[in-house]
């Protein structure tokens, strides 16, 4: 089978996008592990699918597999990228679209220098919603981690993140507690690893070891995490420049009314590789 597709990154963070309105695919777990393999697929930390939207008012929907081939609620870098890939396709001419993922509904815009801004939804703290195994909300969170205690925030941007502050995100022990972290028995469907480093109230640097997929150069739903988790903590104020390795993203966030309150705006950038098509092996199901 040869399937169409196109290479995107946000800020360094890779992704294949599918166009499953005009053809007819959509990748097994085997295909999208064939298709993320850097060294025999075409490589990229995320597979995107464009789908049409059954929900009146709604324009599409987005989905979303990890480097691991399992299908997973929400991506932020990926939004950005899903906004410009259907403008750049053709697919619509609307400067705004609603988009349909696991996770609910996102609105998405393009703005007029090219960038995206993302509204990324209420951001989400009872345990059962992330879902994390703890009997209170509490903003900070005592973590068994390799023999060790660490404290985390946990929040749910549609998907799982347990954020921990570190002094140096340079010297941070990301590829050594990062899959720890991840595969926590109290993550029951696993987590995103945030290490956030506070450079000032409106400055922060981050690096996210990501589920299903490993550390990434960039995370948009762990730069959205990271900024309510500071802003919660009494760290930071909205809104906050999130330095990644790939580049900076900017995070807004107003506070809480109820669980979550307001919804994250997430604004940033969105780039286009390649365009290009490949034969998918016969043994992949």
């Amino acid at each position: 089978m040869t399937i169409r597709f196109t290479k995107m990154h946000g800020l360094g963070n890779d992704f294949v996008v599918l166009d499953a309105i005009n053809q007819n695919f959509v990748p097994t777990p085997p295909q999208a592990r064939f298709l993320a393999d850097r060294h025999f697929g075409i490589g990229c930390d995320q597979i995107l699918v464009v789908e049409r939207s059954a929900t009146p008012g709604v324009d599409f929907r987005y989905r979303i597999f990890n480097a691991d081939g399992g299908e997973v609620e929400q991506c932020g870098n990926g939004a950005r990228c899903f906004v410009r890939f259907v403008h750049e396709q053709g697919l619509t001419d609307k400067r705004e679209i609603r988009v349909e993922t696991q996770a609910g509904l996102i609105t998405l815009r393009l703005e007029p220098d090219g960038e995206v801004t993302v509204n990324m939804g209420a951001p989400r703290f009872l345990p059962a919603e992330i879902p994390f195994d703890s009997d209170t909300d509490a903003v900070v969170q005592p973590l068994d981690v390799g023999g060790a205690q660490i404290d985390i925030s946990v929040v749910s941007m549609g998907n799982p993140h347990a954020v921990q502050v570190v002094a140096d995100v340079d010297t941070a022990a990301v590829a050594r507690l990062g899959p720890l972290i991840e595969c926590h028995p109290r993550f029951p469907r696993r987590v995103n690893a945030g290490f956030m480093e506070v450079v000032d109230r409106h400055a922060i640097r981050l690096r996210v070891f990501e589920r299903g997929t490993g550390e990434t150069l960039a995370c948009g739903t762990g730069a959205c995490a990271a900024v309510v988790a500071g802003i919660r903590r009494g760290l930071l104020d909205s809104p906050v420049r999130v330095t990644t390795r790939g580049g900076d993203l900017s995070i807004a966030w107003n506070g809480e009314t109820g669980n979550g309150g307001n919804a994250v705006m997430m604004t940033g950038p969105a780039s286009t590789v390649f365009s290009a098509e490949i034969q998918l092996p016969n043994n992949l199901t």
